[in-house]
């Protein structure tokens, strides 16, 4: 049975439009957070992230509603076992019909605002002139996660949506045509967003567009920003200013090999070096056929297989999205310089100037892989004389860095005011950094003398460090499977008592743990579970 939510009480009415919805700081009086998910191709599982951050939240104890804005099929109802509606909104009804029109869902906490899946006509929010109007109601919601499913695609609505979100999520599968969407949606978005911030100076809008026509294609933001300096030059700060001004987060979904876990990382950097604009890596989601069993079952994945591979992954992602709309932003901070020429040795191998040459040689093979012909990672990015570009420079950094004399000169010449080298050059990382202080406050308050060790908690004292599974098997020499069994305690996938023991010491040691503690206690649980 369908129970619609009753509105709040003395739930105050709002005006029919608002100042600029793609500016992050226009607070509303109901919606704590603003979370979109989408860009790019379709299929790639945006609907899947977007219903199961909602539960994951739902589950922290927040209130959550969940939109289903995706203009290309609005069936997200179906996976909560409810109805779709048969009409939208009427966005000139009074202020409590958006309430009215939410459904309670099996998970409490969560509603779910349907898309009019069924209706005659098309939904009124994708109507000219109706969109701002569309997301103020929606951020007039009194809950402390607003979740919207935009949908694919780089219509007018899907950007604008995803460029006024509090944190916006794009996703993509590691394939070519999904990565050339994403990477398309990414360009679309920076057109809208310096179209949107001069709008009332149709002067150098007209600037702005002359550029972009004689480009004669979707540009980058750099290439605009060099089309701009040789027109206006102020013009072209400014662009730069909105392109710093861009935070866009990329989650990978479907990977299925251990170089699809690379795409998050790799399109993070390339995005930031080719195009001036930050795509944050929120993490990457397993294929794994339980995402299956739970469409089919009509339920979402964290309710119906919480413990599968493919839900650890979304919890991952779901926490590092708290931690990060935890943190305090700066949104008046000042863009760095705009970039002139081509980026130093240093960028193009993504390390910092204190490098030594074991690191200088694992960077320039990093980005080899990257900047190889027929990759993957650069499927649209650059063209064929670009790539042939960005391979000479890889080399070039990589034989140059690992020259003293040359290096000495490099430096030199492109730093002539440092004294010391700096790691200025080494690109953040704020979804993973934001995670990794978020848990270590946690483990300050929950870890002490008499701590129980358990897999999960090694887990979570893994990843408050940033450290990888993969990591520790090269170091400890402990296969992954093992590790991942230690993890998740399965004991039936482990080797006799005496291996563990060795194991858990080595795991501590890496970790900086008390290792008599960890042990001492680790398999005790081991022995208490085996027994029961």
């Amino acid at each position: 049975m369908i129970e619609s939510l009753p509105p709040p009480p003395d739930h105050a009415d709002f005006p029919d439009s608002f100042a600029d919805p793609l500016d992050p700081l226009n607070g509303a009086r109901g919606a704590k957070r603003v979370l979109t998910v989408g860009g790019g191709r379709g299929g790639a599982g945006k609907s899947l992230i977007a219903q199961n951050l909602a539960v994951y939240f739902a589950q922290l104890g927040k209130s959550v509603a969940l939109v289903d804005c995706d203009p290309t099929g609005t069936n997200m109802h179906s996976q909560f076992g409810l109805e779709a509606l048969t009409h939208a909104v009427n966005l000139d009804g009074p202020s409590d019909e958006l309430m009215k029109a939410l459904l309670r869902t099996s998970v409490p906490g969560l509603s779910l605002l349907p898309g009019p899946h069924d209706a005659i006509e098309p939904p009124l929010q994708l109507r000219a002139g109706r969109k701002s109007r569309w997301l103020m109601r929606l951020k007039s919601l009194p809950v402390d996660y607003l979740v919207i499913d935009v949908g694919p695609g780089h219509g007018h609505l899907a950007l604008d949506m995803m460029l006024a979100a509090d944190l916006a999520i794009c996703v993509t599968v590691p394939e070519p045509p999904a990565i050339e969407a994403t990477y398309r949606f990414i360009r679309a978005a920076y057109r809208r967003k310096l179209r949107r911030s001069l709008a009332k100076d149709r002067f150098r809008l007209s600037l702005v567009d002359r550029a972009i026509k004689e480009i004669g294609k979707l540009p980058s933001p750099l290439e605009l920003l060099r089309a701009l300096s040789k027109i206006d030059r102020g013009l072209a700060e400014l662009a730069w200013a909105e392109a710093q001004r861009m935070r866009l987060y990329l989650a990978v979904n479907q990977t299925r090999v251990r170089t699809d876990l690379d795409v998050v990382t790799s399109m993070s950097a390339l995005c930031r070096r080719h195009y001036g604009i930050a795509l944050e890596e929120l993490g990457w989601i397993e294929h794994d056929d339980t995402v299956w069993l739970a469409v089919r079952r009509r339920k979402p994945l964290l309710v119906d297989s919480p413990t599968s591979k493919a839900a650890r992954n979304i919890e991952r992602i779901a926490r590092r999205v708290v931690a990060l709309t935890a943190a305090k932003k700066n949104y008046r901070a000042m863009p760095p310089p705009m970039p002139e020429g081509r980026p130093d040795h240093y960028t193009m191998l993504g390390i910092g100037r204190s490098s030594n040459d074991e690191e200088i040689r694992r960077a320039f093979k990093r980005q080899r892989d990257v900047y190889v012909t027929g990759g993957l990672v650069t499927t649209s990015l650059l063209d064929e004389e670009e790539l042939t570009t960005a391979q000479r420079s890889v080399e070039d950094a990589h034989d140059t860095l690992l020259d003293p004399v040359r290096r000495r000169a490099y430096d030199l010449s492109m730093f002539p005011e440092d004294d010391a080298p700096t790691r200025s050059s080494i690109v953040p990382r704020p979804a993973l950094a934001a995670e990794q202080l978020m848990l270590q406050g946690e483990l300050g308050r929950e870890i002490g003398p008499d701590t129980e060790f358990t897999g999960p908690l090694l887990r979570k004292v893994r990843e408050s460090q940033g450290v990888e599974l993969a990591e520790i098997s090269s170091r400890t020499k402990i296969t992954k499977p093992h590790l991942v069994a230690l993890e998740e305690e399965n004991y039936g996938d482990l080797p006799a008592l005496v291996y563990v023991r060795g194991f858990v010491t080595e795991i501590a040691k890496y970790l900086r743990l008390d290792p008599a503690q960890v042990q001492r206690t680790y398999l005790r649980r081991m022995r208490e579970k085996n027994v029961s």
